[in-house]
């Protein structure tokens, strides 16, 4: 067995949702579920099936994100990954869109972070293990720092 990590290739500012699903028919749920969630979205999503013809299947509303998510999902090349790359949204504004989806099966990550999918690789193909999303931790937040949060939250509009 090789273990590998696959470092996600995308622009700093966009956020990305990385999460395994099992069917074919996940491409038309997610889409469905992330336009009817945030008008106007701009995205791109790349499904990688495990069996049959193993195609990445694609989607989206904005092929600068398709382009994202199927070089990502190339880059990778695990069974059942699925990439949503977002360009207006954050990942908060999808994510139990998409939890909710009855094919998927578990969501890695999501995030705006360098990110790296640690990957296991054997006869059979490639799995994906885990990630390494962002960086560890420096300290734990101060009172100045808790009010910047909190400010940040109101600035996006996620509390009043």
């Amino acid at each position: 067995m090789k273990f590998e990590a696959v470092k996600i290739k995308k622009p700093e500012e966009i956020n990305f949702i990385l999460a395994q699903s099992h069917f074919i028919k996940t491409v038309e749920d997610v889409y469905e579920a992330l336009v009817e969630a945030v008008p106007g979205i701009k995205f791109g999503l790349a499904f990688c099936e495990a069996s049959g013809p193993r195609k990445i299947r694609t989607s989206g509303t904005d092929e600068e994100m398709v382009k994202l998510a199927v070089d990502n999902a190339r880059r990778v090349g695990c069974g059942h990954s699925l990439f949503v790359f977002l360009k207006n949204t954050f990942p908060v504004n999808v994510l139990n869109r998409i939890k909710n989806i009855s094919e998927v099966v578990n969501i890695f990550c999501a995030t705006a972070n360098p990110t790296e999918v640690v990957v296991a690789e054997t006869k059979q193909g490639r799995g994906i293990l885990g990630v390494v999303d962002g960086g560890s931790p420096k300290g734990v937040e101060k009172k100045e720092e808790v009010r910047e949060r909190k400010e940040l939250l109101r600035k996006f509009g996620y509390k009043l």
